[in-house]
């Protein structure tokens, strides 16, 4: 089915509020099909700016809706989920390469060719990995979340997802950013290209990031999620707080720090993946 006359039907279908399981199904599994091939995308950069695909996660919760509760075979093991939900079937054509050790990639993901997936990690529906991605053990890519090229998701870090609210923004991983072990990336933050998180940084709506060369802070507002900017370099930090007794007993927060922007010194630094792999 064209790509355009999927959408026109499936937002004709959701607009109608028709309740008619098998054209759900039909145009969830077209959905699916789609999405798995990445000529679908949840969420698209458009001159500049994220756009969510609402209606792609409408459709994706019709499928949990109406699938039936079933035993299936994944890659390690049975498990317990709705039929409409099983993992992604992978071939040597698809030019993954997923070390053994218990990754599973849900159905509906795109994961790009060149990709490299160490164990134990989950790529959850919905989420969009391009091409020359590492990601590494214990890590999570959550649902609808997207990943730019060159992207590496270092061990225990978690990119989080969001099926709802369906305008939600999910989280946004530009191309060729670094992400340290043990970060955790929520809340639609959205991170451009070149961006290098220090290990353990925690990314949300509600946490300012100070910007220490420009000196400012970012913040998200009613119009746009938290967003880093392109190249910035980010670490774990704190600030004091300034009123009550945080300040009388001279207590911090978490603030995560943008101590530089980019450079070929860092750069350098973590070029290291490109010759192991």
């Amino acid at each position: 089915m064209n790509i355009n006359t999927l959408k026109t039907k499936a937002i004709e279908h959701l607009q109608k509020n028709d309740s008619t399981k098998n054209i759900s199904l039909a145009l969830y599994k077209e959905i699916i099909k789609e999405l798995e091939l990445g000529t679908l995308r949840v969420a698209e950069k458009l001159d500049d700016k994220w756009l969510v695909n609402t209606w792609i996660k409408e459709m994706i919760l019709l499928g949990f809706k109406y699938g039936n509760l079933v035993e299936l075979t994944g890659n390690h093991s049975n498990y317990y989920d709705k039929d409409t939900m099983p993992v992604k079937q992978l071939t040597l054509d698809n030019k993954i390469r997923i070390v053994p050790g218990g990754s599973t990639i849900r159905c509906g993901s795109y994961v790009a060719s060149g990709t490299i997936i160490m164990p134990p990690a989950y790529i959850n529906i919905g989420a969009y990995i391009d091409s020359g991605c590492m990601i590494d053990s214990h890590a999570l890519v959550g649902s609808c979340a997207q990943l730019g090229k060159n992207v590496h998701l270092s061990a225990a870090s978690q990119i989080g997802g969001v099926l709802e609210p369906t305008n939600a923004m999910p989280v946004i991983i530009e191309d060729d950013v670094f992400i340290g072990g043990n970060c955790g990336i929520y809340e639609g933050t959205i991170v451009k290209a070149g961006a290098v998180l220090g290990s353990g940084v925690i990314l949300n709506g509600s946490i300012p990031v100070f910007d220490s060369v420009n000196d400012k802070f970012i913040k998200k507002t009613q119009a746009e999620p938290l967003i880093i900017p392109q190249n910035a370099v980010v670490v774990s930090g704190t600030r004091p707080i300034t009123s009550g007794s945080g300040k009388k007993n001279n207590m911090h927060i978490y603030c995560p720090i943008i101590i530089k922007y980019r450079d070929a010194k860092t750069s350098a630094t973590i070029a290291l993946e490109d010759m192991l792999r």
